[in-house]
């Protein structure tokens, strides 16, 4: 694998990544990328969050994802700390596992009037996905589209995700196939989706779709992981099943099987996400040369089905 030299990297459209886990009746944190964002960093070390307090806990007690695209005046426990640091919005999608909460995980962004990119929440009402919430950055011509389009299952990316219940990448966004919204993707730079569903108790329909611009990318490298109790021998396995990489092209064949790339449980962030069900947020080594690296499991009817990755 190539590693990307750090200097050729340009600011991404997420500049935080944190992981939050219940511990007693409290979130604390896990794991967090953080970037430059050091004192940011060191201001989520010192908190814990109660259900239903800060962002955390609001994707907690709600059981849903949540989109805060402004932080003064809300309910956000480290604005000034934000706000110092530049970052402005923040989306937070909890990680259930059935009825029970494994983790939070939070991504927050920094806006100017350039950083294009889209991280929406769709949400089902009587058989239709509807735009929930987003935050789109400077893609105002998008949001607008986006927030009068709807979605059967199966149609679209969202709706594709609806109907598999499983994460898909989609690696060309202005392409009139298999994108609803193509025409007013390619204006806005928007160029590769990932659309993730999110299982939450009581069988409510939520896919977040994370869409990346060429700009300001939301990840230079994307997986999609099937771990769906692959094993070899008696170790658990996780089989990359789609991905595609900046530098390195498509990081796997449907036509050259023999190549399979797997990942063993608890070897490296991907296998420690086997392991426990519970994402990573890393930098360093972790994030192969990338400044940052984030791995979201997903699971379904319980069980841990996939772990999608993105590298930034």
């Amino acid at each position: 694998m190539t590693l990307m030299d750090p200097v050729t990297i340009s600011r991404t459209f997420i500049e935080v990544a944190e992981v939050w886990v219940p511990e007693g009746d409290r979130l604390v944190l896990a794991s967090g990328a953080y970037g430059d964002h050091e004192t940011f960093g060191e201001a989520s070390q010192r908190e814990s969050f109660a259900k239903g307090e800060g962002l955390p806990g609001k994707a907690w007690s709600d059981a849903c994802p949540v989109v805060l695209k402004g932080f003064d005046g809300s309910y956000f426990k480290r604005t000034d700390a934000a706000k110092e640091a530049g970052l402005t919005s923040a989306v937070a999608i909890p990680v259930f596992a059935g009825a029970t909460l494994k983790a939070v995980l939070v991504v927050l962004c920094a806006d100017d009037a350039t950083r294009n990119g889209a991280i929406e929440v769709w949400s089902e009402d009587a058989g239709t996905l509807s735009l929930c919430d987003g935050y789109f950055g400077a893609a105002t011509d998008f949001e607008a589209v986006s927030q009068t389009t709807t979605f059967q299952a199966g149609s679209g990316l969202p709706g594709g995700v609806w109907a598999a219940r499983r994460p898909i990448l989609m690696r060309d966004l202005g392409a009139r196939y298999g994108f609803l919204r193509a025409e007013t993707a390619s204006p806005a730079g928007l160029k590769r989706g990932l659309g993730l569903p999110v299982p939450v108790p009581g069988g409510r329909v939520f896919v977040v779709t994370l869409l990346s611009a060429q700009a300001t990318p939301i990840a230079r490298r994307f997986e999609v992981w099937d771990a769906r109790s692959a094993r070899t021998g008696a170790r658990e396995t996780a089989r990359l099943i789609d991905g595609i990489c900046d530098r390195d092209g498509p990081l796997w064949d449907p036509d050259n099987a023999g190549n399979e790339r797997t990942a063993t449980i608890w070897e490296g962030p991907i296998g420690r996400v086997l392991g426990t069900g519970v994402p990573v947020a890393e930098t360093g080594a972790a994030a192969l040369g990338y400044a940052m690296m984030v791995a979201l499991p997903i699971h379904k009817d319980g069980e841990l089905a996939h772990i999608v990755a993105w590298y930034c």
